[in-house]
């Protein structure tokens, strides 16, 4: 059985449009792309010091099982440059799972819906371009009504080439 996966995937170091691209490209074969947010430039967050970030979201179909998904998109990561940093420092690619089917999950390798999803406007808003009517599955509330609750001022949508 397929499941229906959103994730958000962020770059702020070297070439962010093309890094997105690439993580885009490479999901494949074990998972189907579906649909993809517009790209949005937005503010690091977390550790200030450090580029602005382009962000998107993508709804996926996989066979994968969530521990074997974050596995496959860490591996991911680590193939398309990504090294190891502080949390929320500079990164080539970061790819999380937002969202899987309506599962709630609590591992120590993966927590499903991603537990600070509802607290970042840089995650919420291209998620919102995709599925605003889905429902979290644990604050009961959808995507619009989260993203109504957070700032969204510095989020822009990203225009580059």
């Amino acid at each position: 059985m397929d499941h229906i996966v959103y994730l958000a995937l962020g770059s702020n170091m070297g070439i962010r449009l093309a890094n997105l691209k690439n993580a885009i490209n490479n999901l494949t074969p074990q998972m189907t792309v579906k649909a993809k947010s517009h790209v949005y430039e937005t503010p690091p967050w977390g550790f200030k010091e450090q580029p602005p970030f382009l962000n998107q979201v993508v709804q996926v179909e996989t066979y994968l099982q969530p521990e074997a998904l974050i596995h496959h998109l860490k591996r991911l990561e680590t193939a398309l440059g990504r090294v190891p940093n502080f949390q929320n420092g500079p990164r080539i690619i970061d790819i999380d799972i937002l969202f899987f089917d309506d599962m709630v999950l609590n591992s120590p390798n993966v927590q499903i819906p991603h537990p600070r999803l509802h607290e970042r406007a840089f995650v919420l808003t291209p998620l919102a371009d995709l599925a605003p009517a889905l429902v979290h599955p644990v604050l009961n509330k959808s995507v619009s009504m989260l993203l109504a609750g957070v700032d969204q001022s510095s989020i822009q949508r990203y225009e580059g080439k």
